[in-house]
């Protein structure tokens, strides 16, 4: 359990959105509160958890591009302001599209940020979303990126790292389609992928080792059952009995090795692209993807809060949670027993639904918001 007195609670205070999907121009106040925004569907509440995960980096909880953020009929482009009670005190968070430019912009403070980064000093943001349902069951890309997640929450150099990976390999492929290409082009790009493989993977190990951890620590809930985690891969496994260093020469010999396989596949058939995070039910020792729906939910459920766990022991800041229409899935005693979880672990949440009935069980410090 994440120790109070250690850890700095992060609140989004406040929230402006302009021409922001279906908002034109709205403007909340949350206070130090966890909020339920509630209201029919299509009202634009996840449109509003979308733009609370624009306060951290990457391309937030739908993975969108900034033109289909904006709002049809809008101007072309969009912004979020936010009030932030922040890691390094009271801030102005500004991010959006500007007509006629290139990438997001992030301000903080009135001041244009050196990178996307920089959000990550003052708050750091997880999410839980319907479409991630799936995730035991879809394919490994999808628990990569859950867990990539995590490991940004932690360390905001890991997207730069993950980005420059997946170029390296993209440029790798493309000279292998080339059979002039000089076998000394390959051999820089190769040292290039696996220098940045190994870092990925290690991050990624590093992340999952202490995740579990700190699940074997919280011992048995009976509402949300705890998992045992492993991340598989090729990669993964060597740097279980080798240095890192000792891995990267491996991996750029293999890579050396594996030119011709690699150009008859297309693609690049060793490396963490192709890691998997495998995750069970540790109580029944059943794969996840084996466990009922409402098992699945369960499991998932336990796994985001204890990346919220982590974040709060590793940065010393409580994460702010993002969880869209996760009561309306659970039955009385798990929807109470998960408030009573966010309670206990001090951050601030945001979660919807359609029915007001469903947060009746929140804390009294928690806003209801109508949309």
């Amino acid at each position: 359990m994440t120790d109070p007195d250690r850890t700095a609670r992060v609140f989004v205070t406040a929230l402006a959105l302009t021409d922001f999907r279906s908002h034109a121009a709205r403007r909340f106040v949350f206070g130090r509160r966890s909020v339920a925004l509630v209201g029919d569907n299509g009202a634009g509440k996840t449109n509003v958890l979308e733009a609370l995960s624009l306060l951290s980096p990457g391309r937030g909880l739908r993975r969108a591009t900034l033109a289909e953020i904006a709002r049809i009929g809008g101007a072309g482009g969009f912004s979020v302001s936010a009030e932030i009670e922040g890691a390094l005190g009271p801030v102005r968070i500004g991010t959006g599209l500007v007509p006629g430019e290139a990438g997001r912009q992030v301000r903080i403070d009135g001041e244009p940020a050196r990178s996307m980064d920089a959000l990550s000093d003052h708050a750091r943001v997880l999410w839980l979303t319907p479409a991630m349902d799936g995730l035991f069951t879809g394919p490994a890309s999808d628990r990569r990126r859950f867990l990539d997640r995590l490991v940004l929450a932690l360390d905001p150099a890991h997207g730069r790292r993950v980005a420059a990976f997946e170029q390296a390999l993209t440029r790798r492929n493309r000279l292998l389609e080339d059979h002039r290409t000089d076998p000394a082009w390959l051999d820089a790009v190769e040292t290039e992928t696996a220098a940045l493989g190994v870092a990925v993977a290690a991050a990624r190990r590093e992340a999952v080792g202490c995740l579990v951890r700190l699940i074997d620590a919280g011992g048995a809930d009976d509402a949300f059952p705890a998992a045992r985690l492993a991340l598989e891969g090729d990669v993964e496994a060597a740097l279980e009995a080798a240095s890192a260093s000792d891995v990267e020469d491996w991996y750029r010999t293999d890579l050396a090795a594996a030119r011709s396989r690699d150009r008859a596949a297309g693609r690049t058939l060793t490396g963490p692209q192709r890691a998997d995070l495998r995750v069970h039910h540790a109580a029944k020792a059943m794969p996840a993807e084996l466990s009922s729906t409402g098992e699945q939910k369960a499991l998932l459920i336990a796994l985001v809060l204890a990346q919220a766990r982590l974040v709060a022991e590793q940065t010393g800041i409580t994460p702010i949670l993002l969880l869209d229409e996760v009561a309306a899935h659970l039955d009385p005693g798990r929807r109470a027993a998960l408030f009573a979880r966010l309670d206990r672990d001090g951050g601030q949440s945001f979660m919807t639904g359609t029915d007001p009935a469903a947060f009746t069980a929140l804390g009294g410090d928690a806003a209801i918001v109508a949309l």
